[in-house]
């Protein structure tokens, strides 16, 4: 691997850190449409997955057209986005609310063209089912959602949850900015291996102690205490109005789907809830979808978005 980036952004974004729900501090990746555009297309705004951030998505937004504004955040708890003060846990409730104060941020008063990726992608699924009226385009990328829960298993995971509580957590640091982007190729085969030193050093941080530290809260990695809900789920896929464009990769062995825990019968019988379903398989692609294989995906979104 080369020991310097050989990538530079195509379409160079600014940041933009903003204070939601009080005492949340986040942060936006912001890329303005062309000014010559005449296009008054809804800005396209970019939910990333589990450790992840909003940098990642910098060549796939490189790949897109630039008649649109295109916002990425970081979740809080991962990249630059905060809380004030530690948290134990992270809930997705906290996600919800979270996205729906970044939509009053960049478009208080019309609909927005919304992408998430894995947990972005499930989150997203959830608050335009919830918020309808707020979400003109959905695009899913892999947010195959999670395995159907049983109330019978709610004692052990709070008991698992509690446990958990009384050990400290922490996040695998590395040795130089090279090792960072060794494992993310690893997680990313197909990605370029000049982003991915430029995506390196966005993702982790050199700290004193010399080590390259990701740029995440070591609580995200505690279990949930709360269920899946999956009935609850579903009953906000059906009330979702906007047209959905699923994406997935070709590489099942990298999905959440497994015969014994969530099948793909199952996960077929759910998007057979949402009313207007357009599908899309990328080839030579893993769950990193807008990693693996940016321009393909830029290509398709556009498509949809129009």
């Amino acid at each position: 691997m080369n020991t310097t980036s050989s990538y530079t952004p195509h379409r160079p974004g600014t940041i933009e850190q903003i204070q939601i729900r009080g005492d949340v501090s986040y942060r936006l990746r912001r890329w303005l449409a062309q000014e010559s555009s005449s296009m008054s297309a809804p800005p396209l705004l970019l939910a990333h997955g589990w450790m992840d951030m909003g940098a990642s998505f910098q060549r796939f937004v490189d790949a897109l057209g630039t008649e649109r504004e295109v916002v990425a955040l970081d979740w809080r708890g991962f990249g630059g986005s905060r809380a004030s003060r530690p948290s134990d846990s992270y809930w997705f409730y906290d996600y919800y609310a979270d996205l729906d104060a970044v939509i009053d941020h960049i478009s208080p008063n019309a609909p927005i063209d919304l992408l998430g990726h894995s947990m972005g992608g499930n989150i997203a699924m959830i608050y335009a089912g919830t918020c309808p009226e707020r979400i003109r385009r959905l695009v899913n990328v892999e947010g195959f959602g999670l395995a159907r829960t049983l109330p019978s298993q709610a004692p052990g995971r709070l008991a698992q949850w509690l446990s958990e509580l009384k050990t400290p957590v922490a996040i695998r640091t590395f040795a130089s900015v090279q090792e960072v982007a060794g494992h993310l190729l690893k997680r990313s085969p197909h990605m370029d291996e000049g982003f991915a030193l430029w995506l390196a050093g966005e993702w982790a941080e050199r700290k004193a102690d010399g080590r390259w530290h990701v740029r995440a809260d070591a609580a995200h990695k505690r279990v949930n205490p709360i269920l899946y809900r999956c009935d609850e789920v579903l009953a906000a896929w059906e009330k979702i109005q906007a047209s959905v464009l699923w994406v997935e990769g070709d590489k099942p062995e990298q999905t959440p789907l497994s015969p014994e825990r969530y099948s793909r019968e199952e996960f077929e019988a759910r998007l057979g809830r949402i009313k207007s379903l357009q599908r899309l398989r990328i080839d030579d692609c893993g769950h990193m979808v807008h990693l693996d294989q940016p321009g393909i995906l830029a290509q398709a979104v556009e498509s949809f978005l129009v």
